[in-house]
């Protein structure tokens, strides 16, 4: 049964202020627990994941049209003058709808699972886009290195477009962390290691991608039991490092897929 919707015209209004909190300020989901998300395919990426929101913030104009199974999501349910939902965004162009979300607990390291690290990686496009490669290709958890960019930035969770809602993902660790995650860890080098076309990899394992300028951390290196290379035959010095993380990924999730079930890793 749809709620009846509660009518916010004030931008004064409490929910309001936590809402563009949450859509400006790339730490607020940590003093907040709860997350802003915008737009159709976010709410909906949500729902999919068997989720619901706490409240459901819909556009006066879009509420008249807007489809069931968003004015069900929640059971708080507000609308708001086209104008408010604009300074509330943080799109070029303000969606109709927006659902806040209470952020799962972070919980800790899971050991023996198919993790890709992230060490102090700044830029949030890079890391939204490797949450989609790792959710794309296999990878079940995230393990943010202190440094990296807040993985629920409103930046962040845009560029991951719902890729979140299906990984366990933790922040702000240390290197000592990722050693405990008993499963080989590789990184990538543009010098030394094997070609990754032709390398048998490890499953699981954990990827570690490193800062986009400095590469990966000496501490992070160290934990590594491989490291590959990828072959670039146009010449170009090195690779975005969210282009190389889709390559790296893909080829563990394609080695695992080759493998067939239940069978096994495979070590380089």
């Amino acid at each position: 049964m749809t709620a009846t919707p509660q009518a916010i015209t004030s931008r004064d209004n409490p929910l309001l202020k936590r809402l563009r909190l949450l859509a400006h300020d790339s730490s607020a989901y940590r003093k907040l627990g709860q997350v802003w998300l915008e737009g159709d395919h976010l709410c909906r990426a949500l729902l999919a994941r068997g989720q619901r929101p706490v409240t459901a913030v819909f556009t006066e104009s879009f509420w008249p049209q807007a489809p069931h199974d968003l004015r069900d999501a929640a059971d708080h349910v507000v609308t708001l003058p086209d104008a408010l939902m604009a300074g509330i965004s943080g799109l070029e162009s303000p969606a109709g709808v927006g659902f806040v979300w209470r952020l799962p607990d972070a919980g800790s390291v899971q050991a023996g699972m198919t993790t890709v690290v992230l060490d102090r990686l700044q830029d949030a496009g890079n890391v939204g886009s490797i949450l989609r490669s790792a959710g794309a290709f296999g990878f079940h958890q995230v393990l943010a290195v202190k440094g990296t960019a807040a993985l629920w930035s409103p930046k962040v969770v845009r560029a991951g477009m719902g890729a979140h809602f299906g990984l366990r993902l933790v922040e702000g660790l240390a290197p000592a962390d990722v050693a405990a995650l008993g499963v080989p860890v590789i990184v990538t080098s543009s010098h030394r290691g094997h070609w990754l076309h032709q390398a048998r990899l490890p499953w699981p394992c954990a990827w570690v991608l490193g800062h986009e300028g400095q590469g990966v951390s000496p501490a992070l290196e160290a934990l590594a039991t491989h490291a590959v290379r990828i072959a670039q035959p146009g010449g170009e010095e090195s690779l975005n490092v969210a282009a190389a993380a889709a390559i790296c990924l893909h080829a563990s999730g394609a080695s695992q897929a080759a493998s067939g079930p239940g069978g096994g890793g495979q070590t380089l």
